[in-house]
């Protein structure tokens, strides 16, 4: 019997990051890459979510050393892959250090601690000098240091996620498209994953790739085997979201911004280069917040809202301008329409540790997790696939690893990894202008 007829065949549901990055490693070292099924909503390549945003930040500066060792592997391959180095600028990043705040020397020690420290003081009297002089006017109070970090950038995440995915599909990937309806069970497995349109793909293993709506597919699932609420998959992650305006730059502006860097506001939000494409200005909102429903069986439980994600409430616009248009970068923003708003969802994981693990549940004994990019992640996609096919395979990634991305029995005590968007925010006490999502699945 061939290779072939041995490799399991796998479903992953979700094009995301860790989808993608998981079809693409699974096919370069498939037999038989057409054993390999990915299933999304959209058509190849997906429609913008947070894996396929117009571009997302690139950069090592971590103060847990074990995610600046994964960063730095990441940033190699941004660096030198030919299905993404097309898509990856490293114009460097300004990160400002708030008073009272450690977190700047924390990172940097990690670097000192691996021997190449990278990074450069810039008194805060020199901000608005550098650059083109394209943070005049930045407020700056409340701030005590700056750190220029040469070696951090960005890439242009829609066409670095579409990228990957056409690889693995010339590989010999398939792709359908269909929106899960449910998964289906029999004898302690996931026998299918079923669409609205009544279409059933299943596979020896099953992935969800499915990040901020995870809870929402396997809430039935859990409800069905009655899984208890400490074990359920609500308390790996949560669905949290961030919003984010974009501002359209002139081609004068566009001049003035050729030397601009990824600007980190301290804890407050970032903003990322325009690119030549669009020339969007992008502005994070780093408070983040969870959109929290009842399901019909009494669970609580965090999903997007159903509605168009670029409807965005008043409130969230205005906290989100009084930072943009008022304290960072004023010159490009201040008085500006938004080109348009968006909100951004994610799986946040309460130490911000992915989730690469097959479900504990006997009754689910070929599902297996990818999520909990926790709104740093993006940077790992062409590695992350590489650990999740590992998981797959039975290999593990080492002791360390396989305890980071396990299924957790509850929070271990230690500092997360991206600990400043915690959510401590709901939706819908942040939109009473707007029509929330309903109150029952």
């Amino acid at each position: 019997m061939s290779d072939q007829d041995t490799e399991p065949s796998v479903l992953i549901v979700g094009t995301g990051i860790f989808g993608t990055s998981t079809a693409y490693h699974l096919a370069k070292s498939y037999a038989n890459p057409s054993r390999i099924t990915v299933i999304d909503r959209t058509p190849s390549p997906p429609e913008p979510a947070a894996s396929t945003d117009i571009n997302k930040i690139i950069r090592a500066d971590y103060s847990s050393p074990f995610y600046c060792d994964l960063a730095h592997e990441a940033l190699h391959a941004w660096a030198t892959w030919p299905e993404l180095k097309p898509f990856y600028h490293q114009t460097g990043w300004i990160n400002l250090g708030e008073k009272g705040s450690d977190l700047p020397e924390r990172i940097r020690k990690v670097f000192r601690d691996r021997g190449h420290d990278p990074t450069k003081d810039v008194p805060l009297e020199d901000v608005e000098k550098n650059w083109n002089g394209i943070m005049k006017g930045t407020d700056l109070k409340g701030f005590q240091d700056a750190y220029w970090n040469p070696e951090a950038g960005w890439c242009d995440a829609s066409a670095g996620t579409a990228s990957m995915m056409e690889a693995a599909q010339k590989y010999g990937v398939n792709y359908v498209t269909g929106c899960v309806a449910e998964l289906c069970l029999s004898d302690g497995r996931v026998r299918c994953v079923r669409t609205t349109s009544g279409e059933e793909c299943g596979a020896d293993m099953i992935v969800l790739a499915t990040g901020a709506w995870t809870s929402s597919i396997l809430s039935p699932i859990e409800d069905q085997l009655g899984i208890a609420e400490e074990d359920r998959v609500e308390r790996q992650a949560q669905a949290a979201g961030v919003a984010v305006a974009h501002y359209k730059m002139s081609a004068a502006e566009m001049d003035q911004l050729s030397e601009m860097p990824v600007v980190v506001y301290g804890e407050e939000g970032e903003v990322i280069p325009p690119p030549a494409s669009n020339r969007l200005l992008k502005y994070t909102n780093s408070n983040t917040f969870t959109n929290t429903i009842t399901t019909e069986s009494g669970h609580r439980i965090s999903v997007p809202p159903t509605r168009d994600q670029h409807v965005v409430s008043e409130r969230l616009k205005r906290e989100t301008r009084a930072a943009m248009s008022s304290r960072v970068m004023p010159t490009f923003t201040h008085g500006k329409e938004e080109e348009y708003w968006r909100l951004c969802w994610d799986a946040f994981t309460p130490t911000q540790n992915w989730l690469l693990s097959r479900h504990p549940s006997s009754s689910l004994s070929n599902l297996y997790l990818a999520i909990g990019g926790s709104f740093h992640s993006y940077k790992f996609l062409p590695i992350s696939g590489k650990y999740m096919a590992n998981v797959l395979s039975g290999k593990g990634n080492g002791a360390e690893k396989d305890e980071a991305w396990q299924w957790k029995k509850g929070n271990d005590g230690r500092r997360g990894a991206h600990e400043k968007t915690k959510p401590h925010r709901e939706l819908c006490d942040l939109e009473h202008d707007v029509a929330t999502s309903p109150a029952n699945l």
